[in-house]
């Protein structure tokens, strides 16, 4: 997992609880990296488990929110450090069709051996897309949050739901993204 993603989990925790907790987090887990990250470094996506394992005892919330609440934070760096991938696209659905074929493209050109989830999506209607997520480190609530971060990047209402499901003997997470439209 790319050090980018591990530095802006410390200052997601930093920024939502404090510094202490930030560390105390640290303290608690036994990791290989001892707890410092660069944002071009790759480490064991295990070392995130543990983090996760360790703040979520602490601060007695799930990790699954955990995860969610820092995938929206992370949306947020990424619109402001990759500004080119949010303003090439016209609305929340192009972004999202764009994932694959043009972000995770340009992701890999600049971390060669960055290890990615796969997406493929479906535009079923003007209003309703379905994105199939796979992953084999089974980060699903991070991909919801990034999800609804999106929306908030474009200022799109979403309904957002997730089932999981099994395709060709692997495993899937099915998300189906609803725009919500508001009667004035």
């Amino acid at each position: 997992m790319k050090g980018i993603v591990f530095s802006e989990f410390l200052e997601f925790v930093e920024q939502r609880f404090s510094i202490e907790q930030a560390q105390d987090m640290i303290d608690a887990c036994e990791l290989e990296s001892g707890g410092a990250y660069t944002s071009v470094g790759t480490y064991d996506h295990r070392e995130m488990v543990q983090l996760l394992g360790a703040l979520s005892s602490q601060v007695d919330v799930e990790v699954a929110s955990l995860l969610f609440q820092f995938g929206v934070h992370l949306m947020g760096v990424f619109a402001e450090k990759f500004k080119q991938f949010v303003e090439r696209e016209n609305d929340l659905f192009d972004f999202l069709a764009s994932i694959e074929d043009h972000i995770h493209v340009e992701v890999r050109k600049l971390y060669p051996d960055a290890e990615l989830p796969s997406f493929t999506t479906t535009k079923l209607t003007e209003t309703r897309m379905i994105m199939d997520y796979r992953s084999s480190r089974c980060l699903s609530s991070l991909a919801e949050g990034l999800i609804m971060g999106a929306a908030d990047q474009f200022k799109t209402s979403i309904k957002l739901t997730s089932h999981a499901l099994e395709m060709n003997g692997e495993p899937v997470v099915r998300f189906t993204v609803d725009r919500t439209v508001h009667n004035e």
